[in-house]
């Protein structure tokens, strides 16, 4: 028998179908799980006794692009046992892009990945996944994102696309489909992918369909009128014939308390009929997103230039005050602001740090806040990041325990005081919602974070401990793995994870960073 690079010794494996754990070993040879028996011999063993062994983790909702090029640690996942990441969300991403929107796509979503010194030396999304797989640290996947399509193909205009403009953003979602992404992202509360109606969408999803990729909506609102959004991607998904997942499905808002039993109901009704539906979402209340985004959708029509002169007429701010004081704009979810709610999570500006943390209602002192929150965002280039304290646990918990459920973090990693999610949501699935309130059993936990995702991607060799897979694997302790990131303090390691493999290496060992850069670009397979 050839000799096997690593065998883990008596671990208990739950294997990411749900099943009952069972001890076994399990041996690793050229990045794959060579076998799963007893009394297997390796070149390096690790005791794995009190430990469960499952299939890496899979973030289904990630903002790492720049990261994963840039941090070579990126212990905020490996460290919580992710080993594949699914890029490219809420339709606003790095590519597809020309020479003149590659810059204001990074300036566009610098509150989300910081305005990085990456070389963005590509255009295509076959160009960013060739990028990959020179080494990163974990695996990653894409998302071809709505936002930066339209904006390719007609700007950042409020209007319908012409019979020409539609054709050629059906083209690029091609293009990316053929290049292995797994799908269409989109960003219906933000510019431009907002200013979308249902007909773009289905157009743009019947070619997705064609390779079998799914649609993975951010929707248009998560508070006022957050039924009749889901029930929109539903619908979309029917018509296009395409499969769809609900990117960081929640109902936030004291309007939506209560509300998780309407929206699984739509959702059980639409798989009834056949209707491939499935969702992710973070163990956590608080939102986070960039400031900017809580801004009515007509006032970034032609992008944040046009906006800047827009804001210098009294009239034009006085009506974008009034929406979001009293009548709720699109972009904060049609629920008039709550100052006190939308905390300052990060700067662009260093003038400006003193504000982080402070909700905007604080940081304002005597101006009215909408006026300080406009003053903020000139001030800052657009580049602020807040967390939004607008979640309901009732409807987390409902959510998080349908059958079609899968975890992601929707983790921003930039930032002087970043959401905690990004570094805790998959130890805190273990840690918080299974060993201390008994939601999951680690089995159905585990399913939920590698079999499940793996099963929405149409992965055939990932996602499961099986002779034959992808050695993605992790090691914890279930008396022990937590999130110790915290809103004071999120930048803190996951406990309890002591061993993470990305494509059968050490990546994690005794908790610590060994340096490798296996992970690869994970393309959409071919039918």
């Amino acid at each position: 028998m050839t000799a096997m690079d690593f065998v883990i010794r008596g671990a208990e494996i739950a294997d990411g179908t749900g099943a009952p754990r069972y001890r076994a070993d399990v041996a690793v040879r050229e990045g794959r799980i060579a076998a799963v028996g007893e009394g297997l011999e390796g070149a390096q063993k690790i005791d794995a006794g009190g430990l469960v062994l499952a299939p890496g983790f899979i973030d289904m909702h990630a903002h790492s692009e720049l990261a994963v090029l840039a941090d070579h640690d990126h212990l905020a996942k490996l460290g919580q046992g992710v080993t594949l990441e699914v890029l490219g969300q809420d339709g606003l991403s790095y590519a597809p892009v020309n020479d003149a929107t590659a810059p204001q796509m990074r300036e566009a979503i610098a509150a989300w990945n910081g305005r990085s010194d990456v070389e963005a030396d590509w255009r295509t999304v076959g160009e960013y996944l060739d990028r990959l797989d020179r080494g990163i640290p974990v695996n990653a996947a894409y998302l071809v994102p709505h936002g930066t399509v339209r904006m390719l193909a007609m700007g950042w205009d409020d209007q319908p696309p012409t019979a020409a403009e539609l054709v050629a953003m059906k083209a690029q979602v091609a293009q990316g489909m053929e290049e292995g992404a797994f799908g269409l992202s989109a960003g219906l509360s933000y510019t431009p992918g907002m200013y979308a109606d249902t007909a773009e969408l289905v157009e743009l999803c019947r070619v997705v369909a064609r390779y079998g990729g799914y649609f993975g909506p951010h929707q248009r609102s998560y508070g006022a009128g957050a039924m009749e959004g889901y029930a929109e991607m539903i619908e979309i998904s029917r018509e296009a014939g395409c499969a769809l997942h609900l990117a960081h499905a929640t109902l936030n808002y004291d309007v939506n308390a209560g509300r998780a039993a309407e929206l699984l109901k739509l959702i059980d009704e639409a798989l009834d009929e056949g209707v491939p539906v499935s969702l992710d979402t973070y163990p956590y209340l608080p939102g986070m997103t960039m400031l900017a985004a809580l801004l009515p959708s007509w006032s970034l029509a032609g992008g944040y230039g046009a906006l800047r002169e827009r804001l210098k007429d009294p009239g034009t701010r006085a009506r974008i005050v009034h929406e979001l004081d009293v009548t709720g704009t699109d972009g904060a979810n049609g629920v008039p602001a709550d100052w006190a709610k939308y905390e300052i999570a990060g700067v662009a500006n260093p003038e400006l740090r003193r504000y982080v943390g402070m909700p905007v209602a604080e940081a304002a002192g005597e101006q009215r806040p909408a006026e300080f929150f406009l003053d903020l965002l000139v001030r800052d280039d657009f580049g602020t990041g807040c967390l939004m304290h607008v979640g309901n646990e009732e409807n987390v918990r409902a959510i998080m325990r349908h059958g079609v459920h899968t975890g992601s973090s929707d983790g921003v990693l930039a930032g002087d005081k970043i959401h905690p999610r990004a570094w805790g949501s998959f130890a805190r699935y273990l840690g918080h919602y299974t060993r201390e309130l008994g939601l999951f059993s680690v089995e159905e936990c585990v399913a939920h974070l590698s079999g499940r995702p793996a099963a929405v991607l149409g992965l055939k060799d990932r996602g499961l401990v099986k002779e034959g897979f992808a050695a993605d694997l992790v090691l914890f302790d279930p008396a022990t793995v937590d999130a110790r990131s915290t809103f004071a303090e999120p930048r803190q390691q996951a406990a309890g994870i002591p061993y993470v493999f990305v494509n059968g290496a050490l990546a994690i060992t005794d908790g610590r960073r060994t340096g490798v850069l296996t992970g690869r670009s994970v393309r959409r397979p071919r039918r």
